[in-house]
């Protein structure tokens, strides 16, 4: 999820305009999360299908 569309319980504004101290902890938090929690599940998914797809090639190579 991104913070662009979460409102805040603190001051009920946008949590990307980081009106308040709880908005600003909030999005600065969610900014450093990890890169694969920004992803669409759809993308994970591809992802994650070209990892098994590469593994398996790599096992038929060397088999």
């Amino acid at each position: 999820m991104t913070y662009d569309r979460l409102v805040c319980a603190n001051c009920a504004a946008p949590v990307s305009e980081g009106r308040c101290p709880v908005c600003r902890a909030n999005r600065e938090r969610m900014q450093q999360e990890s890169f694969f929690a920004g992803l669409n599940p759809v993308t994970l998914v591809a992802l994650l299908a070209m990892l098994v797809a590469a593994v398996a090639l790599l096992a038929h190579q060397t088999a």
